[in-house]
Order: C-alpha cells, then structure tokens, then sequence
C-alpha cells in the first residue's frame, strides 16, 4: 500500500494537473510574447530611409535614419519582438524578403502588382511618381505618353521603373539610382524617373547638382511595411497596432515634421 502524502504534501495527481495547467497558460501566451526575431530590409533612399555613415549600406538600426525608418522604428518601440534592421541595395533586399517568415521590406509602394506578394502594414508615407529633366534642359510634358520618345533614367526593382517597363517606355535600368542625376546633366539619359522628394536631394547630395526640373508627376502611391507572406499573421497585426498607436499619439506627425525644409 503506498504512503499518504502528509499535509501540504502534493499528490502525484495533483503535480500532473499542476504541470498540465502550467502547459495550457504557457499556451495562451500571446504572439507579441513569443521569441520571435524580426529581420527588417531598406535601402538609401532619403530622406524616406538614408545611412547615416554616409555609405549605402547598413548594418544595423542605429546607422539608418529618415522618414520611413523613423516611423518603423517607432512602431517596433510599441510591440514586444527583438528586430534587426539592414540597408542594402533594392534589388537584393526584395528578393531577400521574399520566401522567408519574419522578413519585411521598407518603404514599399503597395500596387495592385504587389498585393499579393506580402502582407502589409501601413501606410507609411506616400511618393509622387516624378520625371526630373536636368537643369538646362528644355523637355515640357503634359501627359506621360509624351515622355515615350525620350529615354528614362531607373534602377532595378524599382516599382516607377518597373511600370513604366510594363508600359513600353526606354528605360536604362541601374543598381541603384543614385547615379541617375549625373546620367541627366552627361547627357546619358533625357529624363530620370524617381519620387519628388528624393530627385533633388539625392542629386544635391551625392553630386552637388542643383536645379533638377519637375517636368511631370504622373503618380501617388502610398508606402508601407511589406511583410512576407511566411510570417504569422498575428505578428503582421501586432505590427499594425503598434503602427496605429504611433500615429494617434502623434508621433508620425512629429517625424514628417523633422525632415521638412
């Protein structure tokens, strides 16, 4: 006959039960909890997302600034999941993202051709799809099928570009396109395709060019945080209320308001 437990002495029973509810809670703990790691792509591209080494690439949050990664790193402050944030070329990051769970990509332009490839979290802040002329040059557009006779600067990737591919236009397709002022002003192309913040400022920064045109803003997109596809949905909303809980407290108003002129 076995022996009586004495008192306060738990039963065998009562440790299995015990053990079984511990089970059920650690269950219940909810995703923001779980050990989840986040790898997060950009790529230089200011004042949206820019290194602040001066290089065009990193490797970690605290070397990456602008609008965009900004924001994000504010919505992470919201939510209970250890992140690594890198900046590389466009191209790469894309298709780094693309296939792997707990992977996401910033700013990305949310088109209808992209609605299915992630899940997304946003918006972020929007871009004016714009043809820059260089400063001297005399090209007037009032609609972007004139723009079909001239050949257009664009990098790889890149979702202007890639559009105006898909639309038959001449399109010289870098890297990157940080060198697309310089093709303008050498006379290497007739037009450069980018958003209308980023135009002047990269051309003033990385070339000291001055005086891009705007001849055309054909476009307005929002951008966002793309997810891939692999990662839990629960993790995608955690993000989108840490995103929506930045934006009421005013947070993302302040950011915008740091790098206007």
């Amino acid at each position: 006959m076995p022996a009586i437990p004495g008192p306060g002495v738990p039963t065998p029973l009562t440790v299995i039960r015990r053990a079984a509810h511990a089970l059920l809670l650690l269950a219940m703990v909810p995703a923001a909890f779980a050990d989840e790691k986040l790898y997060i792509y950009t790529e230089n591209y200011p004042p949206y997302n820019a290194s602040t080494t001066g290089q065009g690439f990193a490797h970690n949050a605290e070397d990456i600034s602008g609008i965009c990664a900004d924001m994000v790193k504010e919505m992470m402050a919201r939510v209970n999941y250890e992140y690594v944030m890198k900046m590389r070329d466009w191209s790469l990051a894309y298709d780094r993202v693309q296939g792997r769970a707990n992977h996401a990509l910033f700013c990305t332009a949310r088109t209808d051709e992209r609605e299915d490839e992630f899940q997304w979290v946003g918006p972020l802040a929007p871009i004016k799809w714009t043809l820059f002329a260089a400063p001297d040059s005399d090209i007037e557009l009032s609609s972007l099928e004139e723009a079909k006779q001239y050949q257009i600067a664009g990098y790889k990737g890149d979702v202007m570009s890639d559009y105006l591919v898909s639309e038959g236009f001449d399109v010289i397709m870098g890297v990157s396109g940080e060198q697309n002022p310089r093709r303008l002003t050498l006379g290497q192309a007739d037009l450069w395709v980018t958003d209308g913040l980023v135009g002047p400022l990269v051309a003033e920064e990385e070339h000291g060019i001055t005086g891009l045109r705007p001849v055309l803003v054909f476009r307005e997109t929002p951008m966002y945080l793309a997810v891939s596809t692999e990662t839990d949905p629960g993790i995608v909303q955690d993000l989108q209320r840490g995103l929506d809980e930045a934006r009421g407290s005013g947070a993302l108003d302040s950011i915008v308001s740091r790098y206007q002129p």
